[in-house]
């Protein structure tokens, strides 16, 4: 059975977030106050269901989909980017794959121990 990563996370650090705003075109003042957010996950999971809650004080961002199934996604949190998106289970680990306008984005999830990690792809 996969991971269960139902819960509320709060994030600590973000190693190469920069980077990989500036491959999505994100203007600088932006980049600066994502950067000194310190956003909070609250994951909802039921088997292969999973809706995803960001919340920060600039901007809050929902996502719900279901494992393997591709769906519209405009990625609002971020850049407004139209795409098409697909997660995937990678052994425990949560891999999202966006298509759009700009090329192979997306994110991979993963706990260990009492932390949920979470990288860019860019």
């Amino acid at each position: 059975m996969p991971t269960n990563f139902s819960g509320t996370w709060d994030i600590i650090s973000n190693d190469n977030f920069e980077s990989y705003m500036v491959a999505l075109g994100i203007d600088f003042a932006t980049r600066k106050i994502a950067n000194m957010l310190k956003p909070q996950k609250v994951i909802e999971q039921d088997g292969d269901s999973f809706t995803i809650k960001t919340f920060t004080s600039f901007k809050n961002y929902t996502v719900s989909f279901k494992i393997g199934e591709e769906f519209d996604e405009v990625t609002r949190a971020m850049d407004n980017r139209k795409v098409k998106t697909v997660v995937n289970w990678e052994n425990d680990k949560l891999v999202c794959v966006q298509k759009g306008e700009k090329k192979n984005r997306g994110w991979t999830h993963w706990i260990e121990g009492d932390k949920l990690h979470l990288v860019f792809c860019i």
